[in-house]
């Protein structure tokens, strides 16, 4: 059997970073938000260990393969084959290798019929990185502490989606140490779940001419997402998002453009279940 695992992008809709506590990390609060952007991981039970990336720029050791040893350090799993094909773009803030990683951890546990508690399964995916846990709750979720305590939210509607990258990378790292010689406070939450982001003091100029695009283009809302470079906007309508698309492109050639919408809960944890095809004889 070989499953199918899509692995859903996510916004930040509000994020507040506090200053960097005792322990050297930054508590949060956000609302993350899952979008209908999905890289696509299969997972098949094998002689050894393979990954199969489309993407050249996935690094030997990744967050699928840290995720599958930190799984075997409390689960029997066999070798696998692992096939990635990645959508969802790299040092965007979009979550992508998160996403990936949890989808691996819940791909095994379909592929293997694993009992394993969702508490264990939470220990693990906090061990890969702070934005794992979400990618095991999806849809819409507060995420307080370092981003691991985790409140479901309700699905809200399909709200139509823009998300803009231009040709800029963000490391977080460094957005972190940016944001470090600024003071501030953790923000209050925002009423309906959309607000600031505080890594907007930092962003780089071409983030900055994005979110301002989206505005001026309708969006009702624009913002950063993470620590970027990913840029989104919500639309009320999917004419009124194409449309602004179709601007984007015309204005800014080259800048990576996404028409997608927010996707439920079950949409962001789906799993399908394949059976080969049968032999011929």
């Amino acid at each position: 059997m070989t499953v199918r695992v899509l692995c859903p992008a996510k916004l930040n809709l509000f994020l507040s970073v506090g200053p960097r506590d005792g322990r050297g990390y930054h508590p949060i609060r956000t609302v993350f938000q899952a979008v209908a952007v999905y890289d696509e991981l299969t997972l098949t039970a094998a002689e050894r260990d393979s990954l199969l990336c489309d993407w050249g720029g996935l690094p030997p050791d990744n967050t699928l393969t840290k995720a599958l040893r930190l799984l075997r350090e409390i689960a029997t799993v066999p070798p696998l084959r692992m096939r990635l094909a990645k959508h969802i773009p790299a040092q965007a803030g979009l979550g992508g290798g998160s996403s990936d990683a949890a989808g691996l951890l819940r791909g095994v546990r379909r592929l293997l019929d694993l009992p394993l508690p969702e508490g264990e399964l939470l220990e693990v995916a906090r061990a890969v990185g702070a934005d794992v846990p979400f990618f095991l709750v999806g849809g819409r979720a507060r995420g307080e502490g370092y981003g691991e305590r985790l409140t479901p939210l309700e699905d809200p509607p399909a709200v139509p989606t823009l998300i803009v990258r231009p040709p800029v990378g963000v490391s977080t790292a460094e957005a972190y140490r940016a944001l470090d010689s600024l003071p501030r406070m953790l923000a209050e939450w925002p009423e309906g779940g959309v607000g600031t982001n505080d890594f907007e003091a930092v962003m780089p100029e071409e983030c900055a001419e994005a979110v301002e695009l989206l505005r001026s283009l309708g969006s009702a809302h624009a913002a950063l997402t993470g620590s970027g470079s990913a840029v989104f906007g919500l639309f009320s309508t999917e004419g009124e998002r194409d449309e602004a698309a179709r601007n984007v492109l015309l204005q800014r050639p080259g800048w990576l453009v996404l028409a997608t919408r927010f996707a439920s809960r079950a949409e962001s944890l789906a799993v399908v279940a394949e059976e080969p095809p049968a032999s011929a004889y």
